[in-house]
């Protein structure tokens, strides 16, 4: 056979990935590419002989001359077989081996010129080659009962092989080698040398197995029968401290050191972090006390410690921005641009403490966004509604299971930069129990003279809170505790006018919802009287998010008319209005239509904006007793007793018997009384509706009032003048009585309302009567009290004026 292929010095080339074939070896595989089908055909042609060369990358598709090793395989085609999917599987038999000495191109396929290295048949028996060949077999028979991969046939089958370098042939193939050490046995012609390399592979798969099964035995000792998933981690363990790499906690103390390297934190601090990460290290991975550590250690490097936002500040980009974003809010705007002009000039990253106080929806957290953009700062924001535990200020010590730090501190982490814009949302909402008072724990926060050197008890490092701008909000700032209330600056937000929240739905809230809902242009219409009845009659808040909530109802419904295909383009008119809300909700008081005796128009705030409150005296005859009903409260009550104290003390000036009190019974009525009202403003409105009960002379329909009264006439200023003129304004009112000292209050009066009211001025009661009583030059007849004032006869003490009489 050898005689034979030494002659043939051209064989067609078939290029094999992942694969070698030794000689007198059988081996079966499959052929794919074009070229090696043609060179099987080319092969089939002749003697069946081809030649098999391996690959050095087994990822190249078509292999050139220098993708190819230099020293192949002769073989003998032994079976051909097509297979279903196109490729063809072929057993081929070594013949011997051969070096390449050109590679010859054809056009379809790969030939080659090789010269035939066989092994001679006969080998001179040699102590050395002897010697090799029983280690050789001797390490295979060592390295199959390791294995466990080869069956004790194939073993026997080697054993039986007598010529040394098919044994060397024999053996390689069975051994898990890679491409180059395979290629190697292949390239050893002589065969000792082939021996020495088969017994080096040997030694070090034998070195791997034996290894392989030190572990297994190492990790089934740590292992419970019913933890796979335990077994697979230690496994992987063992792996990784045999091939010598860092240990699972190793590595996790060394990312940690890196990442303190890369960070900027003062020097304490990298002490103390330092001080966690060898506590980390010698900590037992086992241990629960080691994930306590490393979250602690990961909370201190997140921390932004040194990290700042550079400020710039735009006035005029500020200015911009607010007016864009907020309608009206003249004062707060302006307040804020100052706070930011001084930030500018002085360059400080904070300021004082400012808390934005207003009934809901006027706009609160909004502005606190709008301050963020324009400084171009990071913005947090903390809600405080509801929190009761200290810690949640503080945070909890690290002695507890599931320690955390408090929401101060997380929203440091969250920002990222130690100067953000720090937003603490309802902060009048935080409520005291056996936890702890978290407002005390604010006291530290919004004081700069103390956060600079802030304390929580999960960071337990003093925090520098001295860059960051706190600003809060509040609905009510006398639910602030005072010390609390102390360190802040409280801006306040009133409701806005009915003209604004007009502006407002026109310019913010319509065409926002008119894109949400997909009706541009003029698909939908709505005049500014139908915006102004559904502000008036469907809403009733100082803020406007109801009226949001109502003009989003409302394009949802033109929608679906226009998505029906009914209409094309929907307004919006007042019976269409009715249509969608149903009647009116809310009907605002109105004044009287006429003049009556005993009823008079008060005007009170509440925290969705300023109200009429009709005030009602009934005089019977009786025993001097006096009921008061309304659901009032207790201030109020007593308003009521001061007013009628006052009356009697001017019983002679307003030509009553001074004795009525024993005479009358006197009820006072506020109506709604489902409705609870307290406070000192309807004094005067009181003392009023008794006076004219009693000397019978009714009180002008378009005057209102309000102010504190005390038992010697005096009006005592009040409070929530704006709402109360702007009520009085939409009630219908050309009149309205105020204390003389609230007269600096009327300059947050828009414009249009006090050109449309008449306001007086008043410093004591007498001259509230003679504004609001009709004019005593009419002789009003007094059926109450007869001439020589003992009979008294009960009259009603309304709708008592015949029409005109008061003309």
């Amino acid at each position: 056979m050898a005689e034979k292929t030494a002659k043939k010095e051209i064989f067609p080339l078939l290029p094999l990935r992942g694969l070698l074939v030794y000689p007198s070896l059988v081996l079966p595989f499959d052929v794919g590419r074009d070229r090696s089908i043609k060179a099987l055909e080319k092969a089939m042609v002749g003697d069946s002989l081809i030649l098999l060369v391996s690959q050095e990358d087994g990822q190249v598709d078509e292999p050139g001359e220098d993708d190819l090793y230099g020293v192949g395989t002769i073989t003998r085609i032994k079976q051909m077989m097509k297979l279903p999917n196109g490729t063809i599987r072929v057993l081929v038999e070594g013949v011997h081996r051969a070096v390449v000495e050109q590679f010859v191109r054809t056009e379809g396929w790969f030939e080659a010129s090789v010269s035939a290295r066989p092994d001679p048949d006969e080998i001179p028996e040699s102590n050395e080659l002897l010697a090799l060949s029983r280690s050789v077999l001797q390490q295979f028979e060592q390295y199959v009962k390791l294995s466990k991969k080869i069956d004790h046939d194939k073993l026997a089958a080697v054993s039986d092989i007598s010529h040394p370098g098919r044994l060397a042939d024999a053996i390689a193939d069975h051994l898990p080698l890679k491409i180059k050490e395979k290629q190697e046995l292949l390239e050893a012609f002589d065969i000792s040398s082939r021996l020495e390399k088969l017994l080096n592979f040997l030694s070090d798969e034998r070195e791997v197995l034996e290894l392989e099964r030190k572990i297994h035995q190492r990790v089934r000792k740590q292992m419970e029968k019913t933890q796979r998933e335990y077994y697979l981690r230690e496994q992987m363990k063992a792996i990784q401290k045999e091939l010598g790499d860092r240990e699972g906690r190793q590595a996790e103390v060394e990312e940690l050191r890196e990442q303190l390297l890369k960070k900027s934190v003062p020097e304490k601090v990298r002490e103390r972090i330092d001080k966690e990460i060898d506590r980390l290290e010698r900590i037992p991975v086992a241990s629960a006390e080691g994930t306590v550590v490393r979250t602690y250690v990961d909370w201190l490097l997140a921390l932004p410690w040194a990290q700042e936002a550079p400020t710039k500040v735009d006035l005029g980009r500020a200015e911009k921005l607010l007016n864009d974003e907020h309608y009206g809010l003249d004062k707060v705007k302006e307040r804020i641009l100052e706070f930011l002009a001084v930030q500018k000039l002085t360059d400080k990253q904070s300021g004082p403490i400012i808390c934005l106080a207003g009934p809901p929806g006027v706009g609160k957290t909004s502005l606190a966004t709008s301050i963020a953009k324009s400084l171009g700062r990071p913005f947090v924001r903390v809600s405080l509604g509801g929190v009761r535990d200290e810690a949640e200020i503080r945070g909890h010590r690290r002695t507890y299971i599931g320690a955390m730090p408090g929401r101060v501190i997380q929203g440091m982490k969250q920002a990222g930069v130690r100067n953000p814009i720090f937003l603490l949302d309802e902060i009048d909402k935080m409520a005291s129990d056996f936890r702890g008072d978290p407002a005390s724990a604010m006291l530290e926060v919004l004081d700069p003279e103390q956060n600079r050197t802030f304390s929580d008890h999960y960071v337990e490092i003093p925090y520098d809170l001295s860059d960051v701008m706190f600003i809060t909000t509040a609905n009510n700032v006398y639910e602030i505790p005072a010390p609390l209330r102390d360190r802040m600056e409280i801006i306040h937000i009133s409701g806005y006018t009915e003209l604004e929240k007009l502006d407002i739905a026109k310019r913010h809230l319509l065409p926002k919802q008119k894109d949400k809902h997909a009706l541009p242009g003029a698909k939908i219409r709505v005049s500014d009287e139908v915006l102004l009845e559904l502000i008036r009659h469907y809403t009733r808040e100082a803020g406007v998010r109801q009226l949001d909530r109502l003009l989003a109802s409302m394009c949802r419904k033109v929608a679906r008319i226009v998505a029906s295909g009914d209409k094309q383009r929907v307004t919006v008119n007042s019976s269409l209005l009715h249509e969608f809300f149903g009647p009116p909700i809310f009907h605002h008081g109105r004044v009287e239509e006429m003049d009556q005796v005993g009823v008079v128009t008060g005007l009170s705030w509440t925290e969705v904006g300023g109200d009429t409150l009709m005030i009602e005296v009934s005089v019977v005859s009786g025993k001097g007793k006096v009921v008061i009903t309304g659901h009032l409260g207790d201030v109020m009550k007593e308003s009521a007793q001061a007013a009628l104290s006052y009356i009697r003390s001017r019983a002679h000036t307003l030509d009553i018997p001074s004795n009525f009190a024993d005479l009358v019974d006197i009820h006072i009525h506020v109506p709604e009384g489902a409705i609870p009202k307290d406070g000192p403003s309807a004094g005067i409105t009181m003392a009023t509706a008794i006076a004219s009960a009693l000397t019978n002379r009714p009180v002008s329909h378009v005057v209102a009032m309000t102010g504190e009264i005390t038992l010697r006439g005096r009006v005592l200023p009040i409070g929530g003048l704006k709402e109360k003129l702007l009520a009085a304004h939409r009630a219908g009112v050309t009149k309205v009585l105020i204390p003389h000292e609230n007269e600096k209050d009327l300059r947050d009066v828009p414009d249009s309302v006090r050109q449309d009211l008449s306001v007086v001025l008043v410093k004591h009661m007498d001259e509230v009567l003679d504004e609001a009583l009709l004019d005593t030059s009419i002789n009003y007849p007094n059926p109450l009290f007869d001439a020589d004032s003992t009979a008294i006869h009960n009259i009603p003490t309304t709708d008592y004026l015949e029409e005109g009489a008061h003309q």
